[in-house]
């Protein structure tokens, strides 16, 4: 990553958790991919697999923590950054403070349940022990994409089954 500035390096990042993204569409669980990098380094990867698991927790964001978590040996998360395809829920932003996760860069919007900046920004509250510095919009046109292409099929597939 040397040589980079900012917006390339978070750039790059996004297109791998974009990368899990695909994963996830591939496996008929709703395109969402989250990645964990450490001083430039890849530590977690992961997707949504809440079909796949049975568990309604398992969204990309829960599952990347978890690794990276097991591969630093600790459940504080100190100068992570968390790159994720879609703003996230309350229960990954939650997680995201829990786990001291450093920075937070994320995609699309979500105006449903995106907690950081959307429907709420839940990283500003002054009640929380710990601050996450957030980044929205990064490839965000092509994690919406993902989502909508997803959805679109899955409303054309529905439509197919009823005729």
């Amino acid at each position: 990553m040397n040589g980079l500035n900012s917006f390339e390096i978070d750039t790059h990042y996004m297109q791998l958790a974009l990368d899990q993204a695909k994963l996830a569409a591939e496996q008929d669980e709703v395109p969402v991919g989250a990645i964990i990098v450490l001083n430039n380094k890849l530590i977690a990867a992961a997707h949504n697999s809440q079909i796949q698991l049975q568990n309604p927790t398992a969204h990309a964001e829960i599952l990347a923590i978890e690794q990276a978590a097991q591969e630093l040996q600790n459940y504080r998360l100190p100068g992570c950054s968390l790159y994720v395809t879609l703003e996230p829920c309350l229960m990954c932003v939650g997680a995201m403070i829990h786990a001291r996760i450093e920075r937070l860069i994320y995609g699309a919007s979500d105006p449903k349940s995106g907690m950081a900046e959307t429907v709420d920004s839940q990283f500003d509250k002054s009640h929380h022990n710990h601050q996450v510095v957030v980044t929205g919009g990064v490839l965000a046109q092509q994690c919406g994409d993902v989502l909508r292409d997803f959805f679109r099929a899955k409303r054309q597939a529905q439509k197919s089954g009823e005729n």
